[in-house]
């Protein structure tokens, strides 16, 4: 055991620190929107045998919740009665009346 070399031993210095420290408190809530999820809903609804040409919908957007009749869609938009055009990325959730 004598024959083995000796070991340089040098001091770090400079210590990083690669890790985040993330909290959540309890007033916080994190809301994610699954846009496949969201697009899957909205084809189940133009699917259904019940839409004939038209749908009453309750959509929840950012920041507020909405009900209104959707007779289209386009591959962005959801189409209104009314002639509204509503974004598919803002909608959080939408379920049928």
């Amino acid at each position: 055991m004598k024959d083995l070399p000796k070991v340089f031993e040098g001091k770090v210095n400079n210590i990083k620190k690669n890790t985040q420290d993330i909290f959540y408190g309890s007033d916080r809530s994190v809301v994610k929107q699954d846009s496949l999820s969201v697009i899957r809903k909205i084809n189940n609804i133009f699917a259904s045998p019940s839409h004939v040409y038209k749908s009453k919908v309750k959509i929840t957007l950012k920041d507020r919740v909405i009900e209104k009749t959707i007779v289209g869609k386009t591959s962005t938009n959801l189409l209104t009665m009314t002639g509204e055009q509503i974004k598919i990325t803002d909608i959080l959730d939408i379920e049928k009346i």
